[in-house]
C-alpha cells in the first residue's frame, strides 16, 4: 500500500500573518494547532479532505530561542511560502528500510508531540525533515493511534500538489522510493523551485503558492 499525501507545509514569520493569508486566498480560518517543543516553532491547521490539511508553521514566542535552525526555513521567510510536505505512511520502519534499499535514506524515526488547545497530547514518528532538493522531498510520517489532526477541521479540498525543481527526475525517483502515490502529484523540471497546491473552495479552484 502506498504512502498518502498527509499535510503540506505554510511557513512564514508571524502565526497570524499566515492564517490571514490563508483565510484571504481559501475562504476559512485555520484552527490553532500547538507548539513544538524545542523546535521554537507553533502551528495552526486547515483541513484538505480526505485525512490530509494545511500545516501553518511560524516561529513560537513563547518558546526560548532554538540553538539550532527552526524548520521549514522558517527563520529565514520575510513572507508566507509552501516549503515542505509530508507523507502518511504507516509501519514507519518498513517504509525507511525499503527506502534505502532503493538508494534513498529518509532519516531514522523519531518521536514527537504536541498539546492541542483543548488538552489533547498528539504524537506521532517522523522522519528527517532535512530532506534534501531544496525541501522538496517529502519526509515521512505515522500517527499510530493518535487521533488524524484534520479531525474536525473546517476543510477545503486539495486538488493537486504541483512541485517545479530542475532536477525534478531525481525528485521523480526519490518519490518512489517513498512510495508516494501517483497522483494527484504533478513535477516539472524548471527553476525556480517552488511548490503550490491547486485547492477547491467554495469561490472555486486557488493556485496557492
Amino acid at each position: 500500500m502506498r504512502a498518502q499525501i498527509d499535510h503540506i507545509i505554510l511557513a512564514g514569520p508571524d502565526l497570524t500573518e499566515l492564517e490571514e493569508y490563508a483565510e484571504a486566498h481559501l475562504g476559512l480560518r485555520p484552527q490553532p494547532g500547538g507548539a513544538h517543543p524545542g523546535l521554537g516553532t507553533r502551528n495552526s491547521l486547515l483541513g484538505l479532505g480526505g485525512q490530509r490539511y494545511l500545516e501553518l508553521v511560524a516561529p513560537d514566542p513563547d518558546q526560548p530561542e532554538p540553538d539550532h535552525p527552526r524548520p521549514f526555513r522558517v527563520d529565514e521567510l520575510t513572507a508566507p511560502t509552501l516549503t515542505g510536505w509530508a507523507l502518511r505512511a504507516p509501519g514507519l520502519g518498513d517504509r525507511v528500510s525499503r527506502a534505502r534499499e532503493k538508494g534513498l535514506d529518509p532519516g531514522d524515526p523519531r518521536p514527537m508531540s504536541r498539546t492541542r488547545p483543548d488538552g489533547t497530547e498528539l504524537s506521532w514518528e517522523l522522519t528527517s525533515l532535512d530532506t534534501g532538493l531544496d525541501g522538496t522531498v517529502p519526509f515521512l510520517i505515522d500517527w499510530g493511534d493518535t487521533p488524524h489532526p484534520s479531525e474536525g477541521l473546517p476543510a477545503v479540498k486539495l486538488v493537486t500538489v504541483r512541485v517545479r525543481h530542475p532536477e525534478a527526475a531525481r525528485l521523480s525517483s526519490a518519490l518512489e522510493a517513498l512510495e508516494a502515490p501517483r497522483g494527484p502529484i504533478q513535477l516539472r523540471a524548471a527553476e525556480p523551485v517552488r511548490i503550490s497546491l491547486v485547492i477547491e473552495t467554495e469561490r472555486g479552484p486557488v493556485e496557492l503558492g
